[in-house]
C-alpha cells in the first residue's frame, strides 16, 4: 500500500508552506485521500505531481554562448 503523509509531512517533501499545499488540494492541483474527516496525501501523488511539473530543458547551451551573452550583458 502506498505510504499516506499527512499535509505538514507532504509539504516538507515538496519544501513549501503547509497553507500553500491546502490551497492545492481545494483547487484540486494535487491527488489527496479523504479519511473520514483526515486529508492525507498518497506518496505517490507528491511524485507524481513533481513528474507532471518538470519542465524538460529545451536543449543544451554551449560555453560560447554563455560567455558571449556575458560579454554582452558587461
Amino acid at each position: 500500500m502506498n505510504e499516506l503523509l499527512t499535509i505538514p509531512e507532504a509539504a516538507a517533501l515538496l519544501r513549501i508552506k503547509p497553507s500553500t499545499l491546502r490551497a492545492w488540494i481545494l483547487r484540486r492541483k494535487i491527488a489527496f485521500c479523504k479519511i473520514g474527516r483526515l486529508v492525507r496525501i498518497p506518496r505517490e501523488a507528491v511524485e507524481k505531481f513533481v513528474l507532471n511539473s518538470t519542465i524538460p530543458p529545451t536543449g543544451a547551451i554551449s560555453d560560447a554562448n554563455i560567455r558571449q551573452n556575458h560579454h554582452h550583458a558587461a
